[in-house]
């Protein structure tokens, strides 16, 4: 899109917002809902300013059959484990699964097993899995798929997501949510689910910051227990200085304002909820705008990730998003020195832009930078074979499966490479 148009629709952008503002202080919200739905669901794909879409010609009864039969025959976060629950230092219930590894097979080793790991088994590791804002457990599908059975791996919600309750300390007590309580939160689910034995940390987006809270509390179960981690399409601090592809004077004037919009559409969760569901072809549009950045992304996956993003109700958006710009954890990632960690990023990731993952990098001279071209921020979606392959890299190195081990033929990424830099 032209820097013009995209300049005129974060003007846009901020009139509905200041407009949804001041209907709001006059009791007019249903006025404004629809306005005021558009400008959340940006907010909702993890972008927090508006964009340029293009002009459907399919028509909206079309896109709703078309939708409806995605939803039926997608297979993508159908799978389930154990489930169970652990309860964060202000009660909130936080909701996890365990997949627990399959009983020896002997000699039938399974296509999958000998792909991943050879004939060996795995040594005895839990690999836990942290999903980012607005998304859930199910982000990790295709990763889950590959090691479902090879290896025990825990799935868990993080609070006011997927399948947790909303924040207690919030919704009770009005405290702010900050990224130092999503570690605490991973604390509580590492004892319940993982109290012994050694642990491979996996966030992506905001679950990268959730370790590297977890990091900044808790050192010693990072020395003691956890022998790998993965860093995916996240960021140690400075979010602040995001431009998610606009341009910049947009932007600002967006900043400025979002925060105290955000409030007060928080306020109105029923009637800016019934707005997002009337705006959701544009809705649609910035997702996957924001989300992927190849064409070939199977419909089924995009409509996937729509929907997750969908499920997360607009009180939820207003209260994680502030905390993001007040994220700095950069001395934190000392913790990670010690042993095998992966940093991966898409290239074309308007959300959290690789550069942060170079960041992250740079101060860990032993850690795997693997830049996935052809990617943005859901990339563990869009390229999840890529993804698949480095994790079982990453147990590799890290001593919990036998070396030689590859991976191939899972998800319905695109023919894409990456670039690596080992160190």
């Amino acid at each position: 899109m032209s820097e013009s148009s995209a300049e005129a629709l974060v003007d846009a952008v901020a009139s509905a917002a200041v407009a949804a503002s001041a209907a709001g202080a006059a009791g007019n919200w249903r006025r404004t809902t629809g306005i005021a739905g558009a400008a959340i669901g940006v907010l909702a794909a993890g972008a927090a300013a508006g964009v340029a879409v293009e002009r459907m010609t399919v028509g909206r009864g079309m896109r709703r059959r078309a939708r409806l039969v995605l939803d039926s025959a997608g297979p993508y976060g159908t799978l389930r484990g154990t489930p169970g629950k652990a309860y964060a230092d202000d009660d909130t219930e936080l909701y996890y699964e365990v997949d627990d590894v399959d009983p020896d097979p002997g000699p039938n080793v399974s296509p999958r097993r000998r792909r991943l790991f050879g004939r060996k088994a795995p040594a005895p590791v839990t690999v836990v899995f942290c999903h980012g804002y607005c998304l859930n457990q199910d982000s990790w599908h295709f990763q889950r798929a590959a090691l479902r059975g090879v290896v025990r791996t825990v799935h868990w919600d993080q609070r006011s997501h997927g399948r947790s309750g909303r924040g207690v300390a919030q919704t009770q007590d009005g405290v702010t949510l900050t990224i130092d309580q999503l570690g605490r939160d991973l604390k509580a689910v590492l004892d319940a689910a993982v109290p012994d034995g050694p642990i491979v940390l996996v966030g992506h987006s905001m679950g990268g910051m959730t370790i590297m809270a977890l990091a900044a509390h808790f050192p010693e179960l990072i020395r003691d227990r956890v022998v790998a981690t993965a860093l995916i399409g996240t960021s140690s601090g400075r979010l602040g200085e995001v431009n998610f592809g606009l341009p910049v004077a947009g932007v600002n004037a967006v900043r400025r304002i979002l925060p105290g919009v955000l409030r007060a559409l928080g306020q109105q969760a029923e009637l800016v909820e019934k707005g997002r569901r009337a705006t959701a072809d544009l809705f649609a549009g910035v997702i996957k705008r924001y989300s992927f950045a190849s064409r070939d992304v199977d419909p089924a996956v995009e409509r996937f990730a729509e929907r997750m993003i969908e499920s997360t109700p607009i009180d939820v958006v207003a209260e994680f998003y502030p905390a993001f710009t007040e994220h700095d954890k950069t001395e934190a990632l000392l913790c990670f020195r010690d042993f095998p960690v992966l940093v991966l990023a898409g290239v074309q990731d308007l959300v959290t832009p690789s550069e942060h993952s170079e960041a992250i990098a740079d101060l860990l001279p032993d850690a795997e930078l693997v830049l996935v071209p052809d990617a943005g921020h859901l990339v563990m979606l869009e390229h999840p074979e890529v993804v698949t392959d480095r994790l079982a890299d990453l147990l590799t190195r890290a001593g919990a499966v036998p070396a030689g081990a590859t991976v191939s033929g899972y998800g319905t990424a695109s023919s894409t490479s990456s670039t690596a830099r080992p160190r």
